[in-house]
């Protein structure tokens, strides 16, 4: 109880200060995974048009994943010094390979005779592209974009470290001072609710652009024609 009265004290007198870090957090990452998806949509178009490409492409994209965060970050300050770009260079670096990978996936298992019956049918390529590989990938982009995003948020945290601001601020405030788990909770509950509503609404999102839509209804009853 003195742990959440101790939360609570502080978002009541630090509370313009918490949203301003919340909000500096979510564009941060918004805008990470916003710039990876301009690139690495159509990327993974193209490595799917040209599957040769894909294995160094992906591989490129995993030797990313594998660099620390805190490393990536000092590097990255090395050449961009401290401040909000860094950290977002950073987002977008790490947000390529899933959204990339599940671009290449969706466009790849496509139905083959569903791009013969465009070809019949005379659509041109990007007309194929727009109205039945897109459509169709279209969830599973939208769980690479997921994921991306989750990570990114989770990631900002240690954008502190760089002087980008955000509920990382909070986290390090509470490491620092005697009996700080309550500061350290005041940051961490809104980055995991961040996380988790992320997370639910790109889900949200993934089932309404989805192809395949569950109607509910009556079924309809088939009459014999004499």
């Amino acid at each position: 109880m003195e742990t959440i009265k101790g939360i609570l004290d502080y978002y009541s007198q630090n509370s313009v200060y918490v949203w301003e870090q919340f909000y500096r957090h979510f564009l941060m990452s918004a805008y990470g995974v916003l710039f990876a998806a301009i690139v690495a949509i159509p990327l993974g178009i193209m490595i799917a048009r040209y599957r040769r490409l894909s294995t160094w492409v992906i591989s490129l994209t995993n030797v990313i994943q594998t660099i620390p965060a805190l490393a990536m970050l000092s590097v990255l300050m090395l050449v961009m010094g401290l401040g909000t770009n860094t950290v977002v260079l950073s987002l977008f670096l790490y947000s390529l390979l899933p959204i990339l990978k599940n671009t290449y996936t969706g466009i790849v298992n496509v139905d083959r005779f569903l791009l013969e019956s465009g070809r019949a049918m005379g659509m041109t390529k990007f007309q194929i592209l727009t109205m039945v590989e897109l459509p169709l990938s279209l969830s599973v982009i939208m769980a690479g974009l997921r994921n991306a995003l989750v990570v990114a948020i989770g990631i900002s945290t240690i954008g502190t470290f760089v002087g980008a601001g955000g509920l990382g601020d909070i986290i390090v405030r509470g490491t620092n001072v005697t009996n700080g788990s309550s500061i350290i909770l005041a940051g961490a509950i809104p980055t995991a609710l961040m996380a988790v509503a992320a997370d639910f609404l790109m889900g949200w999102f993934e089932r309404i652009l989805s192809p395949v839509k569950k109607k509910k209804g009556n079924p309809v009853e088939v009459r014999e024609v004499a």
